[in-house]
């Protein structure tokens, strides 16, 4: 069956169950490396064995961006217009990487409706915008108009984290416009928020279930301006923190739908074991 339109995502995003399969959506691999360890990021990610690789390892673990090639050979494809979600171009390659990929396209094959989105954010802060972009386009809505309603949207989605563990982020620089943290061996867990594709520090609190009422906090008040919202969470092996941070928010404010996501290779690295992300 051919698609008038196709969205391709590095594999930070994280998709529901029923859109895995979708023949319109295309996951493009990032690499992961523990130690001497390769692995791609792919349909075949074992995230128990990983997570056991990471804690065993003495090294960081790191990532690699998909190369420009591999977002080239996505766009080979009958449907009539692209649509790219990556992670946000502050914290990795694979926005440049996907833009370098049309540019290879267009120089071989000639133009297309592609369209690149830096997702500003992570995880299912990606899943948002590809949600977004399959409502308009069964909306019907012209490609251009499409674009423009997915940025304005992307402009106004909150992405917030609580994570047990922020070495992987420090040692990698990623947190590089947090001015100091605090130890973790008081157990105080900072609230730490995407902000124009950054992560700073937005609050923080002693101990996890603490932390993440905070961070319920900190989003309903985001909330109050924009109207009801799709809540995402995304947890890595920590289905009962993601079920709290449910009960929490839905306490507080209503959403039209709750989808609960277990993170993959690259959102599973980063967040390490029970780290929890929430977007709105």
């Amino acid at each position: 069956m051919s698609y008038s339109y196709k969205i391709v995502v590095d594999s930070c995003c994280e998709l529901p169950e029923e859109l895995l399969k979708d023949e319109r959506l295309q996951r493009v691999p990032l690499e992961l490396f523990v130690g001497d360890y390769h692995m791609m990021d792919d349909e075949n990610f074992d995230q128990a064995d990983f997570l056991s690789k990471v804690a065993a390892s003495p090294v960081c673990p790191r990532s690699a961006c998909p190369s420009p090639e591999r977002y080239m050979d996505s766009f080979k494809t009958d449907a009539d217009r692209v649509y790219v979600v990556t992670l946000s171009s502050q914290l990795s390659g694979s926005y440049n990487s996907a833009m370098l990929g049309v540019k290879l396209y267009q120089e071989e094959y000639g133009e297309k409706e592609i369209h690149v989105f830096d997702s500003e954010s992570a995880s299912c802060g990606e899943t948002q915008i590809v949600l977004k972009i399959m409502e308009l386009e069964e909306a019907g809505l012209p490609f251009e108009e499409i674009v423009e309603k997915t940025e304005q949207f992307r402009n106004h989605v909150f992405t917030y984290f609580v994570l047990d563990n922020l070495e992987t982020l420090r040692k990698n620089g990623r947190l590089s416009t947090v001015k100091a943290l605090v130890a973790s061996t008081l157990n105080i867990k900072p609230i730490m928020a995407g902000c124009k594709g950054k992560i700073v520090q937005k609050s923080q609190c002693i101990g996890m279930k603490k932390a993440l009422a905070r961070l319920g906090d900190l989003l309903v008040e985001d909330l109050r301006n924009v109207g009801e919202r799709c809540l995402i969470i995304s947890h890595c092996n920590a289905p009962e923190k993601a079920e709290l941070m449910k009960k929490l928010l839905l306490a507080k404010t209503r959403f039209t739908k709750v989808i609960i996501l277990n993170t993959r290779g690259i959102s599973s690295m980063y967040a390490n074991d029970g780290g929890i992300i929430v977007t709105a």
